[in-house]
């Protein structure tokens, strides 16, 4: 019955990780797009732990750029953004899931998120030094991220409730 339950938590964030990407897309320098999923991928990380949370983000965030024509970014986003909520969760939980662990984890997960499209980018460009137009976009957006999920996942943590339905948190 568990493993049902965080299926369906997954599916619910991956299509909220989704709708969170597609409702605000800037277009950035490089041909990709600036947008507020990271919000959902890393709440996906701290609600769901490392597997399922990884699932929800990369998953989510895939179909997005599928549905906004950016297929070409679908299987890079669908692993940096997987191994951003893996990495943020199994952080969090290193560090015993602490209010102030939140900011640590989500440096380390949107420094990912920089690092991984810029190198992504650099592929697709063939040049490491062109795709660096698109850091301070990519920056923008881990900023945006950070903060809100941050906010978000105190806000949620402060709940008895919430804290009881995801042990993970």
């Amino acid at each position: 019955m568990k493993h049902i339950k965080n299926l369906v938590l997954a599916s619910v964030l991956a299509a909220l990780a989704c709708v969170a990407t597609l409702v605000l897309t800037i277009p950035s320098p490089t041909g990709g797009y600036m947008n507020l999923g990271d919000t959902i991928v890393l709440l996906s990380a701290y609600l769901l732990g490392p597997w399922w949370g990884a699932a929800a983000a990369g998953i989510g965030s895939g179909m997005a750029d599928l549905i906004a024509g950016y297929a070409l970014y679908a299987p890079a986003t669908l692993l940096i953004k997987a191994v951003m909520a893996l990495l943020a969760a199994l952080l969090y939980h290193a560090l015993g899931r602490k209010r102030w662990a939140l900011l640590p984890c989500g440096i380390v997960a949107e420094a990912i998120m920089v690092l991984g499209y810029w190198g992504y980018d650099g592929i697709l460009m063939g040049s490491l030094m062109g795709a660096a137009v698109g850091i301070p976009s990519n920056l923008t957006q881990a900023a945006f991220g950070l903060v809100a999920s941050t906010a978000l996942t105190l806000a949620l943590k402060a709940s008895a409730y919430v804290r009881e339905e995801f042990p993970s948190l």
